[in-house]
């Protein structure tokens, strides 16, 4: 007998894969049962709207993203720049495996202020936790003194901005697959520890 879990996994990550290439609006229930193998009541069932859907997506993104993070906070040397560079590096991991999620990102600056906030309230430990890091660090002096809030923003908006602004990616031949992504990890790596270092 087959297990129901994993017809959910499969709903959720085949909507992964199409909402991060094609976004959110053009991404239908009809097309994401007939390309997971089950009827669109299936996905109802487990998913009462598409809007509930997109809340599991952006859950199971942010669980995922917040393990490797922390996986790699607890494995990293004590050593700061260390420490920021393998999160940056656990951060993209899963992007480089499925280059997809980089759409996730483009389609959260279209969320509604609902979602938005539901985001947000997902994904703030996590912020403060770097954050806070950031800040005890550069107290102690073993970072370059600056603003950690707007430190942790500038990352972020690094990664948000390849995702959202293809045309300026174009210019500079830079293309959203497994090493372009590598090769903006890296670009990010060097901005930040030659930013931070003290």
């Amino acid at each position: 007998m087959t297990s129901v879990a994993p017809t959910r996994d499969r709903i959720l990550t085949v909507a992964v894969d199409l909402f991060g290439r094609r976004g959110v609006d053009s991404v239908s229930l009809d097309e994401i049962a007939g390309v997971v193998g089950v009827r669109k009541q299936t996905v109802l069932y487990w998913f009462a709207s598409k809007d509930v859907l997109v809340d599991a997506v952006l859950d199971m993104v942010a669980a995922e993203l917040f393990a490797v993070i922390d996986a790699a906070v607890r494995a990293a040397p004590d050593d700061p720049l260390e420490r920021v560079d393998a999160i940056v590096r656990a951060a993209f991991r899963p992007a480089v495996r499925r280059p997809a999620l980089l759409g996730l990102v483009r389609e959260v600056s279209r969320l509604d202020r609902a979602q938005a906030d539901r985001l947000l309230e997902r994904i703030g430990p996590l912020v403060d936790r770097a954050v806070g890091y950031l800040r005890d660090e550069m107290s102690a002096g073993r970072l370059r003194s600056g603003d950690p809030g707007l430190v942790a923003a500038l990352a972020y908006a690094t990664v948000t901005g390849i995702a959202t602004e293809p045309d300026a990616l174009r210019a500079v031949a830079w293309s959203a697959d497994a090493a372009g992504l590598r090769r903006l990890r890296d670009e990010l790596r060097a901005f930040l520890r030659a930013a931070l270092a003290p």
